[in-house]
């Protein structure tokens, strides 16, 4: 019996062009040795998007579409005890429900739709998490930035071991047996700790001890002034450097690859040509507003590492 690969994206319309890309080279990557199962959690998502994505299924890669919706209001009505209102809403932290969403699966993978694989994806799946709860690669894009000193002072965590929540390879069975989401609403609702990454930020102040380092080639990112890996399993184009933006992009020969052949080519391409030099100076703006808040947040006195360091609460 061939083993079913779970592997779990989220988008919405004005996505659905890079998904379709990220798709394209997931397909082109599989083995005859597994089935993948691509669940798609979408939001405003037209059918004719539906459609051509649909178009990217092989005899051993499959699509299904579930309405974000479906999934979050019935956990919302379940879990309302436990919330407050909150600086961001709970949609924002879907991927840290997956586990009690799909309680049928034991492990799965959570994958940014802002990426391209180079690699068989059931070789990420693969990986022994020997008893963690998550494997994750750090964060290259922001390790020689200003928010260094944010991860290490707010969230309580080393730069190199601060990981990207783009890309997760999931021990699901053990999230749910540790009632991890009952334990992330406990401390969001008691702290609402203000912070830059929602879900990124809680995945890390919390599971720290959990988490398994996994090489960096799974989750490739461009940066700015540094030369690329030579042989990327994995790329994510993480903030503001979209191949669909910024046509020289570090690895955006390999999105380019895929792009050139997609059923929303036009749209991709349109994208690119309408990105004013207006819209490349918001980018940049936008980085610097999320430095200052960042360096904003080190002043406060309760944040993820008080909490934890100064022992009123416990990590998971």
């Amino acid at each position: 019996m061939k083993k079913t690969i779970p592997i779990f994206y989220t988008i919405d319309e004005n996505y659905a062009p890079y998904f379709s890309v990220a798709l394209a080279s997931l397909a082109d990557h599989v083995s005859s040795d597994n089935d993948y199962t691509i669940h798609v959690v979408y939001k405003d998502l037209t059918e004719d998007s539906m459609n051509k994505l649909k178009t990217l299924e092989k005899e051993n890669v499959h699509i299904k579409f579930t309405d974000i919706e479906d999934k979050i209001k019935p956990l919302e009505e379940k879990l309302s005890k436990q919330m407050k209102k909150t600086h961001f809403p709970i949609s924002v932290y879907f991927r840290l429900f997956l586990p009690v969403m799909f309680p049928e699966y034991d492990k799965g993978i959570y994958i940014d739709s802002d990426t391209i694989l180079n690699d068989d994806i059931a070789n990420f799946y693969n990986i022994d998490l020997e008893g963690k709860l998550l494997g994750g690669i750090y964060d290259s894009s922001i390790i020689d930035t200003p928010f260094t000193s944010y991860l290490e002072g707010v969230i309580g965590v080393p730069r190199n071991e601060y990981i990207n929540s783009g890309v997760l390879l999931m021990n699901m069975k053990g999230l749910r047996d540790r009632e991890f989401e009952k334990y992330f609403l406990y401390i969001l609702s008691k702290y609402d700790f203000e912070i830059v990454a929602p879900d990124q930020d809680y995945i890390n102040g919390l599971l720290k001890e959990e988490i398994k380092h996994l090489p960096l080639k799974w989750n490739s990112m461009p940066v700015l002034g540094k030369e690329g890996l030579a042989n990327p399993s994995l790329i994510h184009y993480n903030l503001f450097l979209k191949p669909w933006h910024y046509r020289d992009t570090q690895y955006a020969d390999l999105f380019w690859n895929y792009a050139d052949k997609s059923l929303f080519k036009d749209r991709i391409v349109e994208e690119l040509e309408s990105f004013t030099d207006e819209r490349k100076e918001n980018d940049k703006k936008t980085m610097e507003y999320m430095f200052e808040q960042a360096k904003r947040i080190e002043a406060k006195e309760i944040t993820f590492k008080s909490v934890f360091e100064n022992g009123l609460e416990k990590r998971i």
